[in-house]
């Protein structure tokens, strides 16, 4: 069963967002341009579709002449055991360069780790795990 993947309209950065999360969580980056795609309602280099699949899989595109970039509020993309506590702290670092950290990812009183993010484009994670049992 697929699970949801985050699609992201970006205000023309799409091929710098995409590549800033291949280097922060790896994987593989697909990207096609509005002329790769005979487009014409946006610049012919722009990105028209782009796929960073791997372990945290993303997709997106530059917003087209008229759509609205993304904007987000009151939604945090989960990254809640997802990875080995070192992957998580790691890519916590690396989301946190030219963004803002909010909570940093340490231990919760409930025995949890969990950290919140908001990253140089603007979207919102949350990193954690549970102590190992």
């Amino acid at each position: 069963m697929a699970a949801p993947l985050i699609y992201i309209s970006f205000p023309g950065t799409a091929r710098e967002a995409l590549s800033f999360y291949r280097d922060v969580f790896g994987g593989n980056l697909s990207l096609h341009s509005y002329k790769d795609h005979g487009r014409t309602d946006g610049p012919q280099n722009a990105v028209a579709h782009g796929v960073l699949d791997g372990v945290v899989a993303l997709a997106g595109s530059d917003a087209a002449t008229g759509e609205q970039p993304v904007r987000v509020e009151g939604l945090m993309l989960s990254l809640l055991g997802t990875a080995e506590p070192p992957i998580l702290h790691e890519w916590f670092d690396k989301l946190c360069v030219d963004g803002t950290s909010i909570n940093p990812l340490v231990q919760r009183p409930w025995d949890g780790s969990d950290g919140q993010v908001t990253d140089r484009y603007g979207l919102r994670w949350l990193i954690g795990y549970e102590p190992e049992a």
